[in-house]
């Protein structure tokens, strides 16, 4: 009864003229009186910012801040995968031989998440990670690797909650949100990143359009709660030993490594 009643609400809850509405308030000023009151009930730390917190316009401003560059070393060792995000790993698994992976013991479909049965085939055998961002987080996206862009598409048009309670209770949210993807050729072979959209707001906001792109270096980023997907290769990547679900990351911190070969 209670997966019913919540998926009934976020159901309501989560059409075009919410989201729209919710938006239309964050990017005008009259959200501006908020950001203090934010900042001081999610503990964001102001040393990291890097404007001062009164030049903010508006809450979404805030929201997408951007850190000063020294407070996010990035592992440049060419096999070392870092972290895209600030976040809190979720989940880390295998993908299946059908093409699934299972998180908060729901199966998703990886072929419904890439859009095609073609694209999730390479991934078959494979390892996924899921990062969560919270409103407290930094939202900021940067590349985990040094690679080619292959590929970069959206899929889904609405957004529904991708918490530990959404994950639960709501259907398929990271499979069917709103989400873009980048497929990367990398020395690991390829690397999709999933950015997934979040209650309310589905704008994921590609900030590069390079071809190539830099372990470290911005990407996107999320307006609101989101989610980031990573999806490897069979036998190309190993989980750093040290990482565990709900570890919370840093963006360019280690979080794995790539293997020389795919025989290894």
């Amino acid at each position: 009864m209670r997966a019913r009643l919540y998926r009934f609400f976020i159901e309501l809850s989560n059409g075009p003229l919410t989201s729209r509405a919710l938006k239309r308030f964050s990017c005008s000023r009259l959200s501006r009186p908020f950001i203090k009151s934010y900042a001081r009930f999610y503990r964001i730390n102001h040393e990291e910012m890097l404007e001062d917190i009164a030049q903010y316009p508006n809450l979404h401003a805030f929201f997408t801040r951007k850190l000063k560059a020294a407070v996010r070393p990035v592992d440049r060792r060419p096999d070392i995968v870092t972290s895209p995000v600030d976040g809190v790993l979720e989940e880390v698994g295998l993908i299946h031989p059908t093409k699934e992976i299972i998180v908060k013991n729901k199966t998703y479909s990886v072929s419904e998440m890439l859009g095609s049965k073609e694209k999730a085939e390479k991934y078959s055998g494979g390892i996924f990670m899921i990062i969560y961002l919270s409103p407290s987080h930094y939202h900021r996206i940067h590349s985990p690797v040094n690679g080619k862009v292959a590929a970069v598409y959206s899929r889904g048009s609405r957004s529904y909650p991708v918490n530990r309670f959404g994950l639960k209770y709501g259907k398929s949210a990271l499979s069917k949100n709103y989400r873009v993807i980048t497929e990367m050729m990398t020395d690991g072979g390829s690397v999709a990143m999933i950015k997934v959209g979040a209650m309310f707001i589905n704008s994921v906001i590609v900030t590069n359009h390079n071809k190539m792109w830099q372990k470290g270096e911005e990407v996107a980023y999320f307006s609101f709660g989101s989610t980031v997907i990573l999806l490897f290769e069979k036998n190309r990547f190993k989980l750093n030993d040290k990482i565990k679900p709900k570890f919370e990351v840093k963006m360019g911190t280690p979080i794995g490594q790539f293997h020389s070969d795919k025989n290894h």
